[in-house]
């Protein structure tokens, strides 16, 4: 893989939670490890979830979020983001390998923690076996030489590589990386999730203990805490016309709000933190969210309002400060621009594309491509394909409503709502769409002047051409994506878990001659990993093996290999006595 060293940040920008808990306290105990202005690029990513573009740069000023904002003033507001799918393990599926999550078969949400109701129909827990020449890009990074962090949320559809991070953990942290290492970390924010707008935890950055315990014991203290509202109690909110304007429906909303106002003082955390270590102007800051918005009839869909959602960059030096970015980004061209910002050319089997740095494409994407199928313990099947102005649907399953049934959705005051009011047949015509028993097997939608998705144009003449370019566009890619959706999950497993059981990667084989060491295995697609006897720290991974190594006698070795989706192997140990 050819790796350029970045230039000094005078080109093109680049891309782009389990509980943000403990972050201000935890950062107060990490100490800087100051850089010089020679240092290579570092890229750091902040992440939020379930959220739209609900905030003043993106022309939402219901509530301010003064480091968001400061962040769009000294960067680039990316307006035309999307996520590949309305929920976040299939989205984070693509994110970590650039891969359609159709492609690999990590299209369902979820595989790794089912809900009691999917457990109940028998569907196991299970990992995505990926192709055996994919890897997450944070292990790219790795290999190049950064130092990969991720705190905390993973739920990629696998459980990730052991070579994929070098700490992923409440604990993971730029400042623990070893001197004269760019770094590459990822913070997840996940006060904006839809669960805590049912059952929000307390304020986070009030608790005095650190570091957390681990054990779910002290977590249950917390179960059915409720923090108060950062916003005011009678704060004016919008109602999309899909919901009901009642009291319960505007103190969701009035929650969301708050909890965006609450993220937002976490990414100011890190910000200061990283302004702290001298380091603001040699970092690549992104934030984004990983799909659209928590509210029924956003999250899990696929409108808009359930794929789009906003990104800020922010380069070094401010470079293209104030700018706005219109065209059209996919989650699976984050890992190729990541890879691209850090001087590193993607990897071919990489299905997105580089929008940004010395790799970006000189084609700007001319579709976005997204699905849904199962959730929880509903099935369902719908493509759609989206242009700069149209955004086309087909339905697989016509005969199944809309609305299906989650247990876990049902948890929210917003959602209880609806369907007290579909039961009393108090819903307006807009509002009683989602209820609709059935699916026509197409549908089209004019985002301009219909931006809520709520007028079908797909059988009307006037917009033929339209429906027809875009059905075709959708049966392409999904032909050479070779879209998985088809096959039944049941033998989706088998074909991954030959008879439901996982595969263990065989352990390493080391042979040592001359103080040289060379590791092999015989899984096809696992990635070798090795530690020396002397790499106390526990926050620095374990080594990639690429090429033999040399090692004193009497060193001590200890070798593990991995092929994601399979058990990890054995940890293997060697000792050099020649």
């Amino acid at each position: 893989m050819k790796k350029n060293t970045p230039p000094h940040f005078s080109f093109i920008p680049l891309p782009s939670g389990i509980i943000f808990l403990f972050i201000s306290v935890l950062f107060m105990q990490c100490q800087p490890n100051k850089e010089n202005e020679e240092d290579p690029i570092n890229i750091l990513w902040l992440v939020a979830e379930d959220l739209g573009p609900y905030i003043p740069p993106f022309g939402d000023s219901t509530v301010q979020t003064p480091n968001l904002s400061r962040l769009a003033r000294e960067g680039v507001c990316y307006h035309n983001v999307f996520s590949i799918s309305g929920v976040c393990s299939p989205s984070r599926a693509a994110i970590a390998t650039g891969m359609y999550p159709t492609s690999i078969g990590a299209h369902h949400m979820r595989t790794l923690f089912q809900q009691p109701a999917a457990r109940e129909m028998g569907i196991i827990n299970y990992e995505v076996v990926l192709p055996p020449q994919v890897k997450m890009v944070s292990q790219i990074m790795r290999e190049e030489g950064y130092y990969a962090t991720n705190n905390a949320k993973e739920d990629y559809q696998f459980h990730p590589s052991q070579m994929a991070w070098d700490e992923s953990s409440l604990s993971a942290h730029w400042r623990n990386r070893p001197a004269g290492k760019p770094f590459y970390s990822v913070f997840n924010f996940g006060v904006t999730h839809e669960s805590n707008l049912w059952n929000p935890f307390p304020r986070t950055y009030d608790l005095d203990t650190f570091p957390p315990p681990r054990n779910i014991q002290w977590w249950k203290q917390f179960e059915g805490t409720q923090k108060p509202l950062y916003v005011p109690e009678n704060l004016e909110v919008n109602i999309p016309p899909y919901l009901p304007n009642t009291n319960l429906v505007i103190q969701d909303i009035r929650r969301m709000y708050s909890n965006i106002v609450e993220m937002d003082r976490h990414v100011g955390v890190v910000l200061n933190q990283l302004e702290a270590d001298g380091l603001l102007d040699n970092t690549i800051i992104v934030w984004y969210t990983d799909h659209g918005g928590p509210l029924p009839r956003q999250k899990r869909l696929l409108y808009d309002s359930g794929l789009k959602v906003p990104m800020i960059i922010r380069y070094p030096n401010q470079e293209r400060a104030g700018e706005i970015e219109k065209h059209k980004i996919s989650f699976i061209d984050f890992a190729p621009t990541l890879l691209s910002m850090a001087g590193i050319q993607p990897p071919d089997y990489i299905q997105g594309q580089a929008f940004e740095g010395p790799f970006a494409s000189q084609t700007d994407r001319q579709y976005i491509h997204a699905a849904a199928d199962r959730f929880d313990e509903t099935y369902d099947m719908i493509r759609a394909v989206r242009n700069h102005k149209y955004k086309y649907l087909k339905n697989f399953n016509t005969d199944q409503p809309y609305y299906l049934p989650l247990a876990y959705r049902e948890n929210m005051a917003t959602m209880q709502e609806l369907l007290r009011m579909r039961d009393e047949g108090t819903l307006n015509a807009f509002q009683k769409q989602w209820f609709r028993t059935t699916k026509p097997t197409e549908e089209l939608f004019d985002l301009e002047h219909d931006p809520h998705e709520l007028v079908n144009l797909a059988d009307d003449p006037d917009y033929a051409e339209i429906r027809q370019e875009l059905s075709v566009a959708c049966a392409q890619w999904m032909e050479d994506a070779n879209d998985m959706g088809f096959i039944p999950e049941e033998d989706l497993i088998r074909q991954f878990w030959p008879d439901k059981v996982q595969p263990t990667t065989a352990n390493p084989i080391v042979h040592s001659h001359n103080g040289t060491v060379d590791i092999t295995c015989k899984t096809e697609g696992a990635t070798i990993g090795y530690k020396f006897n002397t790499d106390h720290q526990p926050w620095t991974g374990w080594r990639i093996y690429k090429n033999p190594i040399q090692i004193p006698e009497e060193q001590q070795i200890q070798v593990i290999a991995h092929r994601i989706g399979f058990a990890p192997s054995d940890t293997v140990t060697h000792r050099i006595t020649e």
